[in-house]
């Protein structure tokens, strides 16, 4: 790597995009920035979110201003700067050709999982609301840009085999791969938003990835209609997966 590489990975919420953040921070080469364009999407929308006002008080509501920082320094001299991005938070209004400076990725979970997860902190939840459209969206508008289609992780996936995803994903960026991706010590970071306390309990308790239980998820109504709306979003994404080896088929 001869110069600064800029990641702007993007999801939904309710996947691993934290702990793969904690991941790409606990490399010691990397900065990281944690959603933010949040401030901005709670301030345009007026959603209703725990913890609003800390957030639009604490960040900068100008997209502008956001998007003219991702693309300028790295913090702190680093040569990586990992940002956590929501698809959702890319409100059609913001001007997307910051995008094409940065080196982006895209993390998938199926919608089910998504749907139950977001209903355990959430009374209700759209097709929207866990960004599977806007990111489909956004990859069909970079692969188009580019002639390929940008790297995509399917997050149960790269669960059951971390170290070849991050193998790989290093491969991918041109970076060694250092095995202090694989674990972190437990806790908040300065680096957390302000939200992280309504948010991140579970990532607070990780020290590193753990394979997710076998479970079997029923969802109705409302609830199946949305993750069946983003089921072929979702299906669209995971055709361009990485796959490594040791992953599940």
């Amino acid at each position: 790597m001869t110069e600064a590489l800029r990641i702007a990975m993007w999801s939904g919420p309710r996947n691993i995009s934290t702990a793969m953040m904690r991941a790409w921070e606990n490399r010691g080469d990397c900065a990281v920035a944690d959603e933010p364009l949040y401030a901005h999407y709670l301030a345009e929308t007026g959603a209703d979110h725990p913890g609003r006002d800390e957030v639009i008080a604490d960040g900068e509501t100008d997209w502008r201003k956001v998007t003219a920082a991702l693309t300028g320094p790295i913090p702190d001299g680093r040569a990586i700067w990992y940002q956590k991005h929501m698809t959702h938070h890319l409100l059609r209004s913001i001007d997307r050709a910051w995008i094409h400076r940065l080196s982006n990725a895209f993390l998938i979970r199926d919608p089910d999982e998504v749907v139950s997860s977001y209903l355990r902190t959430r009374s209700t939840v759209t097709p929207e609301d866990i960004g599977l459209p806007q990111e489909r969206q956004l990859f069909d508008a970079l692969a188009d840009r580019a002639g390929a289609a940008p790297l995509v992780i399917d997050t149960d996936e790269f669960l059951h085999a971390p170290e070849a995803h991050l193998r790989a994903i290093c491969a991918h960026f041109g970076i060694e791969f250092t095995d202090r991706m694989l674990c972190w010590p437990p806790g908040p970071r300065d680096s957390d938003g302000i939200w992280a306390p309504h948010w991140y309990a579970a990532v607070w308790k990780s020290t590193g990835f753990e394979v997710p239980l076998a479970k079997t998820i029923r969802l109705d109504g409302d609830a199946q209609r949305v993750s069946d709306a983003c089921r072929g979003d979702y299906e669209h994404l995971r055709r361009y997966r990485l796959r490594v080896e040791s992953a599940a088929a």
